[in-house]
């Protein structure tokens, strides 16, 4: 448990200035007791290391072979093995921080909720908006992927296409992506009868999946050709950074499972073990799949296809039911990063509520399923309407620089933790600290410099909207800045 010791002295807005009230720190002993309770309920703590090994590897394991695969070949020709490596090791050194603060700071806010007891208020703020963007977004980018592939399960069952018009957003061809509204909606309904429920779900579609990638590499070795990693790095250092950045987006499921915080069990003990296991599980995958890929397709053939596997398939065994099956499994495993991306969105949401600093809605927990309904459906409604309106490519950016913002802030919290409460018992500890830490954040600022202009653009766009709703509504209603508090 925590250590007795008494916490820094939490400023008030009584005694300091603005300054002070914007840096004002949650104690981690009241985020820690506040755990699981919402307004009219709480939250059920019923995952245990199993079930929360498997939300990191479903909100993570599928978003860059099945969807992004196509985006990010272009961009990196072969080396794109080496852009998945680098992603993976961006997010190595931050989930071993993600790891330490899981396991001592075990909530539902995940950085949010870190920088909140570490960097104070707008910082925390700051964390939990990019959150917004990470999850929201990456929620959308997946769900547009899925449509590509129900679309490659239609074609090769019964012949059959959605039309452009109802299966691509406008920009793409299209006037409104009817699939990825669906696939929003149908994760909505699963979260809509708690977390359990919505963990047993997810853990048959992350079985579906491993399977279905490791059929992919059974079959796709046997069109394996030398001749398509000649020339490994085309476009250079600079196109496999590119690539790298707009791969990061599919390494957020460790993210997730710290989301889980107050629904596990025993969080102090498992958060930890479920991020570092899923971590190593997913990025093995991923770099085995992209090099099969790329040796069984030249890379300049690849397109921006967003249904790129299924298409491999096809060509290497010149026949359509290969193709078809790994649609299908396809289809499933996407619907699970869907499923388990959007229930971290709610959760990050849902400890803001509690804080003070979004509208009550989003914390109201449904006294029978124990989930916050409200906020579910709502999310859900804006993830679904917005991919089925903005096309795949500007989605995962926005994604990749919301998420390599809250893992830098991550890294700085961990360090911060560390100087500021170092009798804390920690249940896992980053080895080589602040050296690690430090390595997380400087791989995380050179991947945003990778993104294009456009995207920093959004990004600041972004970040000035949610500085706007802060100073309008969350910093007054803060409950820190209450008397009581």
């Amino acid at each position: 448990m925590l250590d007795q010791g008494a916490p820094p002295r939490q400023r008030t807005p009584q005694a300091t200035g603005l300054g002070a009230r914007l840096m004002r720190r949650k104690p981690v002993e009241r985020l820690v007791a506040e755990g699981g309770q919402g307004d009219g309920g709480a939250l059920r703590r019923s995952l245990g290391l199993w079930q929360l090994t498997m939300i990191s590897i479903g909100a993570t394991l599928g978003t860059g072979i099945f969807v992004v695969l196509g985006e990010a070949v272009p961009k990196a020709g072969p080396a794109v093995t080496l852009s998945f490596v680098i992603a993976g090791l961006t997010a190595l050194f931050s989930a071993l921080s993600y790891a330490e603060l899981a396991g001592t700071i075990p909530v539902a806010g995940s950085s949010y909720s870190y920088a909140y007891a570490t960097m104070g208020e707008l910082i925390a703020w700051i964390c939990g908006w990019c959150l917004v963007l990470e999850y929201g977004v990456s929620v959308a980018a997946v769900a547009v992927g899925w449509g590509e592939y129900l679309n490659e399960l239609l074609d090769g069952t019964i012949g059959v296409t959605i039309p452009d018009a109802l299966s691509a957003p406008p920009g793409d061809g299209g006037v409104f992506n009817l699939p990825a509204l669906i696939v929003v909606l149908l994760a909505m309904a699963f979260l809509l009868g708690g977390a359990r429920e919505s963990a047993r779900a997810n853990t048959v579609m992350v079985v579906v999946k491993i399977a279905a990638l490791v059929l992919f590499c059974a079959i796709g070795i046997q069109g394996f050709r030398s001749g398509n990693y000649e020339h490994f790095m085309p476009l250079g250092m600079a196109g496999v950074s590119a690539a790298g950045a707009t791969l990061f987006f599919s390494y957020i499921g460790f993210d997730a499972a710290s989301t889980a915080g107050e629904e596990a069990r025993n969080a102090q003990r498992d958060l930890p073990r479920a991020i570092m296991l899923s971590l190593v599980i997913v990025t093995a995958l991923y770099v085995l799949v992209a090099a099969v890929a790329v040796g069984a397709k030249p890379w300049q053939h690849f397109n921006d296809s967003e249904a790129a596997l299924a298409q491999i398939m096809r060509d290497v065994t010149g026949q359509s039911f290969w193709g078809t099956l790994l649609a299908f499994c396809a289809v499933v495993a996407i619907a699970s990063v869907v499923l388990t991306v959007l229930y971290g969105q709610t959760r990050i949401l849902f400890a803001m509520s509690r804080d003070g600093l979004v509208p009550k809605v989003f914390g109201r927990v449904h006294p029978k399923t124990g989930a916050p309904r409200a906020n579910t459906v709502i999310v859900s409604l804006f993830c679904g309407v917005l991919a089925a309106a903005i096309p795949l490519g500007q989605l995962a950016d926005a994604t990749s620089i919301g998420t390599l913002f809250a893992f830098a802030l991550v890294n700085i919290a961990v360090v911060v933790l560390r100087r500021t409460r170092p009798a804390m018992p920690r249940t896992f500890r980053v080895p080589l600290s602040p050296v690690l830490p430090a390595l997380g954040l400087g791989f995380c600022v050179w991947m945003m410099s990778s993104l294009s202009t456009v995207t920093w653009v959004v990004f600041g766009v972004w970040m000035a909207a949610g500085l706007v709703f802060y100073f309008v509504y969350g910093h007054r209603r803060s409950r820190l800045a209450t008397p009581e508090s």
